[in-house]
């Protein structure tokens, strides 16, 4: 075997534990107390300036905090160095300080939810014994199937007891009934029933078998039924707890390309205010000098002049609200895709699906409940649809597929019916890729064979048969109303054909109108003829199908759809899925499939629930509606800001502004002090907001505009001129600002 790195794999679960961890972690509210007191510690150690310079928009905003405190001290010097009071200088500055504290806790807050989530996790962690294969690549080399079967059947004296810390990838473990998954892998041998409720909440039992693409198990999974050999696949790290736990602790770290482009921009408009801001200085003091010889007063002096109110008129004009939200917004994102039991490889993917134009769904469980089941029993001879019935369950006996259950489920309901048992020394024929048939052969010499329709038709030629009449149209118009007719043949007559039918799930077509209603095209893939593709492609409603796919046709539609400029997102569960889902934009692999699907995809769905692909795309779509909303109000927010402070800024030199003092505040002091106040409160205010994520409503990009505006547009600007007005009326009303601030009578 060759050599594998030595690290420890993961270790496992404990069911129960992880259930209650989750449960916990779910119930823990926005401002649980522990949650506030790791947020609180962690907000303080975030004022170093080398954490916070990474925050361009709240590290200027640290600076000048720190600039205005140097300036108050000024002032306790020197007196006469301003007109502004002490009382006022400490407010501005205390209340800059709360602006840069408060946009910390934003951030610090939504990383320790996700840290209270990976801290719950941590403490399921066990040690779970493991039965390893001993010699295990001689023996699969072999025979590699002989192996695996001996190992199903061998007593655990013939395997190496270990612990799955000690596991190494590529090892292959036994797992009996009742005992734990030690860690994640793929069943090389063996079916059975697995309790998965420790990852996905979900308490009803799954099937996992070997050969399929169900063939995944996950580390910490209790096997329920029958005995399965497992590949180990889990190298250091990489387990699904240790994915989860990294996803949520590596959450302060992760910027996706969307937040970094709208950081630049963030940093530019503070470069600008800034140096317009850095520009009032010189200006202030020219007025300053003009307005004392045109008022004759030799001690005026422009609040213009001020260190603290240039800084204060700085702070809010920056877009401080969203600088303060972005970091929050995009970790609480990934936190309810976590929650949603989706595993991300990186921050990109989460955002990348709220921008998806084209979504790639398989029929079969997807769109439709499962596989095909047996509706009708159709003679095409001289026998009773109760004989072609009892004719396809003597084929169907030994048929373990889904639809040879269904036909003798279908015969066993069907009035009049009796039981389908075959002789004994009956011989049963297995359906194979290459004949696309099974059925029986009697002792009596009869042969009863069941399939598609071509292969039924070349096997009665081969045996001298003739078909019957307008057997072709009979097919062609099953077909085309969504139906799989297969044919039943005896000897070499066809007599027979039974129906499949897939069955949609309910309530699907409504999901595709609200996908359409957000602009996203929906794709049906499945293995069918065109004909019933196109008859379920539009029974479900959905944009566009692709018929008979295969690996190929899937790559090729997707990269043509890429050509065109469009984000594709599939979800795929089988190695013929890997090279689609590494082409997609977003690529979600099933839990439960093959490892070379979870490796090509960028997101693990834990509930390999393929209709979670839609669940993604709303998450996505959340997470820019939230980032777009916070973003308008912010900008919205500085708008009528401006027009509280800058009046009053100059007030004192140059009375004409007077005219835009909209808000009629009672001092300059006042108003300066009441917008840097309502700036930093209003911070705190709109976490929750960041957190929990803007209602999500399924609609298009001019509608999403349009509510953009009036909801957090226009509240963006009236909030600011109420919540300013109320703090100037409280300011005021307990004397905490002196009205006029010395300035001249007349003002």
């Amino acid at each position: 075997m060759a050599e594998l790195m030595t690290a420890p794999a993961p270790s496992g679960i404990d069911p129960n534990e992880a259930k209650m961890a989750r449960r916990l972690s779910r119930r823990q509210g926005l401002f649980a107390p522990e949650l506030l007191k790791t947020a609180f510690r962690r907000a303080l150690v975030m004022l170093r300036p080398d954490i916070l310079w990474k925050n361009p928009v709240m590290f200027v905003v640290e600076v000048g905090t720190v600039l205005s405190i140097l300036y108050t001290f000024y002032k306790v010097v020197d007196p006469g160095s301003t007109l502004a009071t002490l009382g006022y200088l400490i407010a501005l500055d205390v209340w800059l300080f709360l602006t840069v504290l408060f946009a910390n806790f934003a951030e610090a807050l939504a990383e320790a939810r996700g840290k209270a989530q990976a801290d719950a996790l941590r403490k399921t962690r066990q040690e779970t014994p493991a039965f390893r294969v001993r010699n295990g690549e001689r023996g699969a080399r072999n025979g590699e199937s002989d192996f695996f079967s001996s190992a199903l059947h061998a007593p655990h004296s013939a395997f190496e007891e270990t612990v799955s810390t000690a596991l190494l990838a590529g090892d292959l473990v036994v797992i009996d009934a009742g005992e734990l998954v030690p860690s994640d892998g793929e069943i090389v041998a063996g079916v059975a029933s697995v309790d998965e409720s420790a990852i996905t909440g979900e308490s009803a039992p799954v099937v996992r078998e070997a050969g399929g693409d169900r063939s995944g198990v996950t580390g910490g999974t209790r096997v329920l039924s029958d005995r399965i050999v497992v590949r180990v696949t889990a190298a250091a790290g990489k387990s699904f707890l240790d994915r989860m736990i990294a996803l949520v602790e590596g959450a302060a770290r992760q910027r996706t390309p969307n937040e970094i482009a709208l950081s630049l921009v963030l940093s530019a408009f503070t470069l600008i205010f800034l140096i317009v801001v850095a520009a009032l200085w010189p200006m202030a003091a020219h007025a300053e000098d003009y307005m004392k010889g045109y008022v004759g007063a030799e001690s005026l002096k422009s609040l213009g002049t001020d260190i603290p109110t240039l800084v204060a008129l700085l702070v809010c004009l920056i877009p401080t609200t969203i600088g303060a939200l972005l970091a929050a917004i995009g970790i609480a994102g990934m936190d309810r895709a976590l929650r949603a039991n989706l595993i991300a490889k990186s921050g990109k993917a989460v955002e990348v699906a709220g921008d998806i134009d084209t979504l790639l769904l398989d029929k079969t469980g997807t769109i439709t409940l499962g596989n095909r089941r047996a509706t009708n029993f159709v003679p095409l001879d001289t026998l009773a649809a109760t004989e072609v019935g009892y004719l396809a369950a003597l084929a169907s006996a030994a048929d373990e597929t889904p639809e040879g259950k269904s036909i003798v489920e279908l015969h066993r309901r069907t009035p009049g019916s009796g039981p389908a048992v075959p002789s004994p020394g009956a011989r049963f024929v297995a359906f194979t890729a290459q004949t696309r048939m099974s059925g029986v052969d009697l002792p009596d010499g009869r042969v009863i064979r069941k399939g598609a329709a071509d292969a039924v038709i070349k096997h009665v030629r081969a045996q001298g048969g003739t078909l019957p009449l307008l057997l072709d149209e009979q097919v062609n118009s099953f077909a085309g109303q969504g139906k799989t007719p297969l044919l039943l043949a005896e000897g070499n007559k066809v007599v027979g054909l039974i129906v499949l039918e897939d069955i949609l799930k309910p309530g699907i077509k409504e999901r595709f109108d609200r996908l359409r209603k957000m602009g996203i095209r929906t794709v049906m893939v499945t293995g069918d003829n065109p004909l019933t593709a196109q008859s379920i492609a539009a029974q479900a409603g959905v944009d566009d199908y692709i018929a008979e796919a295969t690996p190929e046709a899937k790559l090729a539609y997707i990269r043509k759809e890429q050509h065109g400029g469009r984000l594709i997102a599939m979800m795929g569960d089988g190695t013929n899925d890997a090279p689609a889902l590494a082409q997609a934009d977003l690529g979600v692999a099933m839990n439960s499939g093959t490892q070379a699907a979870k490796e090509a995809g960028n997101m693990v769905d834990l509930d390999s629930d393929p209709t979670k692909l839609i669940e993604v795309v709303e998450i996505g779509k959340q997470l820019l509606m939230t980032r777009g909303a916070l973003t308008t109000f912010s900008i919205a927010n500085d708008l009528a800001k401006y027009f509280a402070i800058v009046p009053a800024l100059f007030a004192g030199t140059l009375p004409w502004l007077k005219a835009i003092d909209v808000m009629d505040l009672k001092s300059p002091t006042s108003a300066i002090l009441s917008a840097v106040i309502f700036n930093a409160i209003i911070i705190p205010l709109l976490i929750p907001i960041a957190l929990k994520g803007v209602t999500y409503r399924p609609v298009g990009a001019d509608a999403l505009l349009r509510r953009n505006l009036l909801v957090w547009g226009l509240g963006g600007v009236v909030v600011p001129f109420i919540g300013i007005k109320l703090i100037d009326w409280v300011l005021v009303g307990i004397d905490v600002v002196v009205t006029g601030a010395g300035l001249p009578s007349f003002l």
